[in-house]
């Protein structure tokens, strides 16, 4: 099957004074995908993400988001790519003194400032709904919610604008195995139901077993292979053979959340 890229990149090098975490790094993802990205401490999976978002500022390369460049781009033009996709980070970055309902009208009312009062409520509890937090979250502030309510919270502020790309970084992160598998879960029927792409960076094996379409493994600073599980399991990199073949990969595949990806 042909390759509708929606995230495209070419030639990136990320550099921290002379300690450079990329060079001449490329990936491509494509539309109404699943794609995990894994790879050892300090590989720099949330620095690549920070870039194709436009938070980290590349010392070379390309970046192609939704078939616009991002690198460089006017502010303005940015920000109105930028309402299409939506993002949890790794410690859900909600506003402590905030509501989870408020949370989630934040980017509602930056991005349409004229949606106020009942409509913009109204929206929020859907997408706390549909996040699978019960109604009564609303009014909560996060420090009243669990670890992992904080999670569907701050997943239910990433659907607030409706978007067609969804990027997260350690979502299961802190979770139980049984709060790990829902919400893998869960990740999958949002992107069936609302067309989503995810870029999805995790070290949860049973999450890139359960639910990835494909994965793609950062390493010598770059991408060194893109492809299903069982693909990269021919390879003979051996941080990809540690790290699958390992006694927690061989648990991970035999023991699947029964996550099914449409």
């Amino acid at each position: 099957m042909a390759c509708d890229e929606i995230i495209t990149v070419r030639g990136l090098s990320n550099a921290f004074g002379e300690q450079y975490v990329h060079k001449d790094l490329d990936l491509t993802v494509c539309r109404g995908e699943i794609l995990g990205v894994v790879g050892g401490s300090g590989t720099g999976k949330s620095v690549l993400m920070r870039s194709i978002i436009g938070l980290q500022q590349p010392v070379s390369g390309e970046i192609e988001v939704l078939g616009e460049p991002m690198v460089d781009r006017d502010e303005a033009e940015a920000k109105n790519i930028r309402r299409r996709w939506g993002i949890l980070f790794q410690n859900g970055a909600l506003f402590s003194t905030l509501t989870v309902a408020e949370n989630v009208q934040v980017p509602i009312r930056e991005y349409f400032p004229y949606i106020k009062g009942e409509l913009l409520d109204e929206i929020a509890a859907y997408k706390i709904a549909m996040s699978g937090l019960p109604a009564n979250a609303g009014p909560k502030y996060p420090s009243e919610l669990s670890g992992g309510m904080r999670k569907r919270a701050a997943l239910a502020r990433a659907l607030a604008l409706d978007p067609e790309l969804l990027f997260l970084d350690e979502p299961t992160a802190g979770l139980d195995p049984i709060g790990a598998a829902a919400f893998d879960e869960l990740i999958v029927k949002l992107k069936q139901k609302l067309d989503l792409t995810v870029f999805l960076i995790t070290h949860d094996l049973d999450t890139l077993h359960a639910i990835c379409d494909r994965v793609a493994v950062l390493a010598d600073q770059k991408v060194i292979a893109v492809g299903t599980i069982e693909e990269l399991l021919a390879m003979d990199h051996p941080w990809i053979q540690e790290y699958f073949n390992g006694p927690r990969g061989r648990a991970a595949s035999g023991h699947k959340t029964g996550a099914s990806v449409g």
